[in-house]
């Protein structure tokens, strides 16, 4: 037996009792005639002790000769300490030691095992298997297993089924890009990791299943950012005979049992809101409503003087933002200086202070009179002690522009409290884009969305104003799960294709098995699915997935630890009738 206890488990109660533990050596305090040797598990730390007058000479040695992340066992007497740390869940007692054997010696950890390591980022991902010794790593992935559990729990209750779809698919043109996977029985043939398992839960509600789920990793071979990773989880779920709302009430039940059950949070209010309102007041799709500062659009208000910045612009819009009328010209000009970053791209910003006597000082004065920034102010929200920022342009961009100044001074202001939860929908997404390069509309959300009842018709007339039956759960600015409502027979399906630009032979050998299951009695059905590692992060009050994923990837996708992506052997690509012809 390697123990009887954890690390973490004993206590005052446990006095005189013979223990053995294991675990690894956290720290050492050798005081020449007592060693002290701090031993952790992933329960917690229990400290030893040896000394000269009950430790026989070669034990007293043998800990002596004991280093960081060593694996050892010991055997002992749980006795009071006589310096008790009451910061400590075991800081009542220590293990008087009998016996010790190392299990295996450790080199020096290239950074520190502590909550607060001298280990960068890089290093960390190199040795993750160190890393996860820590202890916020360690929480963070029990915290997405208690948080998967409960998802697990919830949704056995009410009735959905876990079933697991294929990972070796076939690759369509829809979407991001598909990592591929060649066949070596099939000469030339690739399968795809599945960017998502979605026909597959449709076939299962042709199947007959109702209410599935499954908590499956997907795969997309996108361009990275910081936070996004190439493979990643999602709780992947569909009903059958269902409306949007059937939908909307069990998701919403369900974040409402997690942010009750991780938090101990009471949420009442799922607020419903129209894309074009999200767009119109917030600048994005996932609105973080935990705060205000809604855009007010000032076009009618603007563009009656001879200023031709706004003259010339599709939309002027600005926010107000609360007590902002403190910043000084040095902090103001900072914030000009970040909008016209690259990554933000505005040209620049006009701002107006709104002064605690009610009156209006602006970096136009010269254009725009009180009569005018009254106006502005009014618009915008903004009371007394506010500073109102204002930018112009195209609409579409200023738009982004100027959500992204939101959330920058939201961070700054201390807006955005990791403890506050702050759920919404957002309902009836277009269901098309258009994509400015290529002329060509493209699925929103994927081309097994169906459209709003009653505008299909609209597809052949005015595509761009047909409303997807689409919703998308957002929490603290965050899409953490999205959704529709499906396409369930093959006439809808086939109409849908052919306006995203498949020819009908395409569309068969693309779609045609779910297209032909369609035909054998496919039910009403829908469904969400939830970013689990995103969730998982919000819950844990971080916006970071990586945090919550035991082996990440970098920012370039590569795993630093097993060297991933790599070449292989020769011999294999010949197997699989591959050759390499890699440029420099």
């Amino acid at each position: 037996m390697y123990r009887s206890h954890s690390c973490g488990e004993l206590r005052a109660s446990h006095i005189n009792t013979e223990v053995i533990l294991s675990g690894w050596v956290q720290k050492s305090r050798d005081k020449g005639f007592m060693i002290w040797v701090d031993l952790r598990d992933r329960y917690g730390i229990t400290q030893l002790i040896f000394d000269e007058e009950r430790t026989p000479k070669d034990m007293m040695e043998k800990a002596k000769s004991l280093g960081r992340e060593f694996v050892i066992q010991v055997t002992g007497t749980v006795i009071e300490r006589e310096s008790k740390n009451d910061k400590m869940p075991t800081g009542e007692i220590e293990v008087l030691v009998s016996k010790l054997e190392i299990l295996n010696a450790a080199k020096l950890p290239p950074f520190t095992i502590e909550d607060q390591t001298d280990g960068g980022e890089d290093i960390r991902m190199k040795y993750r298997y160190l890393d996860i010794r820590r202890n916020p790593v360690k929480e963070n992935l029990i915290f997405r297993h208690k948080v998967t559990m409960e998802v697990r729990k919830f949704l056995s209750n009410q009735g959905f089924i876990e079933v697991e779809t294929p990972y070796l698919i076939k690759s369509t043109p829809e979407g991001a890009r598909d990592f591929v996977v060649p066949s070596r029985m099939n000469k030339g043939q690739f399968y795809a990791l599945p960017q998502s398992p979605q026909t597959f839960k449709q076939l299962l509600m042709v199947g007959g299943m109702d209410k599935y789920f499954q908590i499956v990793k997907c795969f997309r071979d996108e361009d990275l950012r910081a936070d996004r990773q190439p493979e990643f989880t999602q709780i992947d779920c569909e009903m059958a005979f269902v409306e949007q709302e059937d939908i909307l009430n069990v998701f919403e039940a369900m974040t409402r049992h997690l942010l009750k059950e991780i938090h101990g949070i009471n949420i009442e209010k799922f607020p419903r809101m129209l894309y074009d309102d999200a767009m119109r007041l917030y600048g994005n799709d996932k609105p973080d409503i935990r705060f205000g500062m809604q855009f007010g659009e000032l076009n009618e208000v603007t563009k009656h003087k001879d200023f031709p910045v706004f003259n010339n612009a599709e939309l002027v819009v600005g926010i107000a933002v609360p007590g902002g009328n403190v910043y000084t010209r040095k902090e103001i000009d900072a914030l000009i200086d970040w909008v016209k970053r690259p990554q933000i791209g505005a040209l620049g910003m006009v701002y107006c202070r709104v002064n605690e006597d009610g009156t209006f000082k602006s970096s136009v004065d010269k254009f725009y009179d009180e009569t005018d920034l009254s106006k502005w102010a009014e618009i915008t929200g903004a009371k007394a002690g506010d500073l109102i920022c204002v930018l112009s342009g195209e609409t579409n961009k200023v738009r982004a522009q100027l959500s992204a100044l939101r959330m920058e001074l939201a961070t700054r202001l201390g807006l955005r409290k990791s403890n506050e939860f702050a759920p919404l929908w957002v309902v009836d997404f277009p269901l098309l884009e258009l994509d400015e390069e290529t002329g060509h509309y493209h699925a929103m959300h994927h081309p097994f969305t169906s459209p709003k009842p009653g505008q299909l018709e609209m597809l052949d007339t005015n595509p761009g104003a047909v409303k997807a039956n689409a919703y998308d759960l957002v929490l603290n600015g965050n899409e953490i799960g999205g959704g529709s409502i499906r396409i369930h027979d093959k006439k809808t399906q086939a109409t849908m294709l052919r306006h995203l630009g498949f020819s009908d032979e395409n569309a068969k050998a693309q779609f045609g098995f779910l297209m032909d299951a369609f035909e054998y009695g496919a039910p009403p059905h829908g469904g969400l699915a939830f970013g689990l590692d995103r969730l998982v992060a919000i819950l844990g009050g971080q916006e970071t997935i990586r945090d919550f994923i035991a082996f990440p990837k970098n920012n370039s996708g590569r795993d630093v630890m097993i060297d991933a992506p790599a070449f292989i052997d020769e011999e294999q690509l010949k197997e699989l009738n591959i050759k390499l012809d890699i440029q420099e």
